[in-house]
């Protein structure tokens, strides 16, 4: 009786550590100093750095968060090597309107496409800004769950999870900005971040002409301007510096194309796209 009581205790232990499978791990306060203050000569030199641009959205009233802010929302996984790479620009352009207190660093999935490229989780992640919310959800960790999926990590807000309905998102990473703009497909590719560290990463953002700046620098410009369109230009520090102003008017001229659409172009071959699947995750 004794052994099986033993043998009852460790079941049910082992049933209850599910979620993250890895301690969260403080980003390297160097790598963070790096990324959230991007020289602004390399951004203005950066420009849309090629890029995709956030599409706009037509029709719908702005989206604010529970601060009465213009609301940032974001839906990716820990596992996903395109959201690995999007977050570095996600990082870089929030910085600009406020501050990240907590931070931690992961990878993507050692068994993906772009295996283990270094990245941020935004969970447990903390963030204040005077001018928009930041409602980020990390939705599985980067350890499968041997059933051809990932470890559940965090499931969306009632709010997040009407965003995610309305607009009909299936894939990482997606991100709305308040209503306006929303990024649903690769920025750029993860290839140009395989093999480099956090610091070798960060320590690139010095460098304009660096395939791994204008990826990421690029993608935060994009997303500073589609966020400077919904704070009314501020802060005007941000808002007016190069080279915002003109990717905010290729935003606002792409809003009245044919039909009201935008088509988004990447510099490299078109990557597959990671989709939702009931429990599990694939790529298609």
């Amino acid at each position: 009786m004794v052994v099986a009581i033993i043998i009852g205790v460790f079941v049910y232990l082992s049933h209850q550590s599910t979620g993250v499978a890895t301690r969260p791990v403080p980003a390297n306060p160097g790598v963070l100093q790096a990324v959230t203050h991007v020289d602004p000569s390399v951004a203005s030199a950066v420009g849309g750095g090629g890029a995709t641009p956030p599409s706009p959205v037509n029709g719908k009233p702005l989206l604010t968060g529970s601060g009465g802010k213009p609301l940032i929302f974001y839906d990716g996984a820990e596992y996903c090597p395109y959201c690995a790479a999007e977050r570095w620009g996600v990082v870089v352009a929030l910085s600009r309107f406020g501050t990240f207190g907590k931070l931690n660093e992961t990878t993507s999935s050692s068994s993906d496409v772009y295996p283990s490229t270094h990245t941020f989780t935004f969970y447990q992640s903390t963030y204040q800004s005077t001018y928009i919310d930041f409602l980020p959800v990390e939705e599985t960790t980067n350890q499968p769950d041997g059933n051809g999926g990932y470890t559940p990590l965090q499931t969306p807000t009632t709010e997040g999870q009407q965003i995610l309905k309305t607009f009909n998102s299936q894939g990482y990473p997606f991100i709305d900005i308040a209503n306006k703009f929303t990024v649903d497909t690769p920025s750029y590719s993860p290839q140009v971040l395989q093999g480099l560290t956090w610091d070798q990463i960060a320590n690139d953002l010095s460098d304009p002409a660096s395939p791994v700046t204008k990826g990421i620098v690029g993608t935060a410009n994009y997303l500073t301007a589609a966020i400077c369109m919904t704070t009314n230009q501020q802060p005007a520090s941000v808002c007016t510096a190069s080279p915002i102003p003109q990717l905010e008017q290729s935003l606002g001229k792409s809003a009245f194309s044919a039909g009201g659409m935008q088509v988004g172009f990447m510099a490299t071959q078109p990557e597959a796209i990671v989709r939702r699947t009931g429990m599990g995750v694939q790529g298609v």
